[in-house]
């Protein structure tokens, strides 16, 4: 688990204790914080993606998610993204968008699909 307190308050034990209950989901693989310059704050893994890996997701996904944002905006400028999913044949990866934070949660697209 990867957690970084530059210039962020401590994690509140609530919103600690969320990330833990998501990241335990099944097929849930990795749980991404990062700060609205798309900077790494929280990384707890399943897997093994590296925090270089995170920050490379985080990343990519920052910028699609303001592009997507624009989109919203374009379409209605009183409306907002509030969710972005996609969905990959690896992978699902879902972006909660905040003012100051996204929250990525990366999932395996297949759980619960396949036959036992």
């Amino acid at each position: 688990r990867y957690w970084r307190e530059n210039g962020v308050s401590a994690m509140s034990s609530e919103v600690e204790e969320t990330m833990r209950r998501i990241i335990k989901h099944v097929g849930v693989q990795d749980v991404i914080i990062t700060d609205k310059e798309a900077k790494l704050i929280y990384h707890d893994s399943k897997t093994s993606m590296s925090s270089q890996d995170a920050q490379n997701y985080a990343s990519h996904l920052a910028k699609l998610t303001t592009q997507a944002r624009s989109v919203v905006r374009d379409l209605d400028p009183q409306n907002d993204l509030s969710f972005l999913r996609i969905r990959s044949k690896k992978h699902e990866i879902m972006v909660a968008p905040d003012k100051d934070f996204l929250l990525m949660v990366v999932q395996n697209p297949s759980t619960g699909e396949e036959k036992q």
